[in-house]
C-alpha cells in the first residue's frame, strides 16, 4: 500500500514574508516621499519606517530609483482596484472619487518624484514612462466608473478635462486644503459630466 503523503501547502511561509516586507517597504516609501521629498526620502528612511533593515529594502530594490518608481506605481494600482469599486449612478460620487486620486498622499509622493526626475537623468526615462501608463489607466478607470461612451463626440475630452481639473485641485491642496472650495468645483464638474455623458 502506497504511503499517504501530505498535501503541500499552498503557499510558502518564506516568500509570504518576503512579499509582506515588499508591500510594507512600498507603503513606507509613498509615505516617506509624501511626507518629506524626494530629497528627504532615503532607502535608509523608508526601511526604518518599514521596520527592516536596509539590507533587506537593497534585497528588493537594489537602487533608490527603483523603490520609488516601484512604490508610486503600487500604490497607483490599489487606487486603481479600489476605485474600480466605484461604479455608480451617482456622478457627484464618481467624479468625487476621481478627484480623490489628485488630493491624497499618493499623488503628493507622485509630484514629488516628478520633480526630482526633471534633474536627474536616471530617473527621468522611469518615470516618464511610469507617468503616461499611470495616467492612460486613470483615464481607462474614468471611463468606467462615469459610464462613458468615448464613440459619442467630446466625451473623451469630457474625460480627460475632469481628470486635468483633479490634477489642478491636487496642486492647489499642496498648499491649502480648502475642502470647502472642491466640493463646489466637484459638485459643478459633476453636473457638466452628467451633461455631457447623458443621453
Amino acid at each position: 500500500m502506497a504511503a499517504l503523503t501530505a498535501p503541500k501547502p499552498d503557499r510558502n511561509p518564506k516568500q509570504d514574508r518576503s512579499r509582506a516586507t515588499r508591500q510594507r517597504l512600498l507603503e513606507a516609501a509613498v509615505s516617506c516621499l509624501a511626507e518629506h521629498g524626494w530629497a528627504g526620502s532615503t532607502v535608509a528612511a523608508v526601511a526604518e519606517r518599514a521596520g527592516v533593515s536596509r539590507g533587506a529594502a537593497q534585497h528588493h530594490f537594489p537602487t533608490r530609483e527603483d523603490l520609488f518608481t516601484a512604490a508610486v506605481e503600487y500604490v497607483a494600482e490599489e487606487r486603481s482596484q479600489a476605485l474600480r469599486a466605484v461604479r455608480t449612478d451617482d456622478r457627484e460620487q464618481a467624479v468625487a472619487a476621481l478627484v480623490g486620486l489628485y488630493t491624497g498622499p499618493l499623488f503628493r509622493a507622485a509630484l514629488h518624484l516628478w520633480v526630482a526626475a526633471s534633474g536627474e537623468d536616471q530617473l527621468r526615462d522611469r518615470v516618464t514612462e511610469l507617468e503616461a501608463r499611470v495616467g492612460r489607466e486613470s483615464h481607462r478607470i474614468a471611463v468606467e466608473v462615469l459610464g462613458a461612451d468615448e464613440s459619442r463626440p467630446g466625451v473623451r475630452e469630457t474625460v480627460q478635462g475632469l481628470l486635468d481639473m483633479a490634477r489642478g485641485l491636487g496642486l492647489a491642496t499642496l498648499l491649502t486644503d480648502d475642502r470647502a472650495r472642491r466640493e463646489r468645483v466637484v459638485a459643478q464638474w459633476a453636473r457638466l459630466v452628467n451633461e455631457a455623458l447623458s443621453d
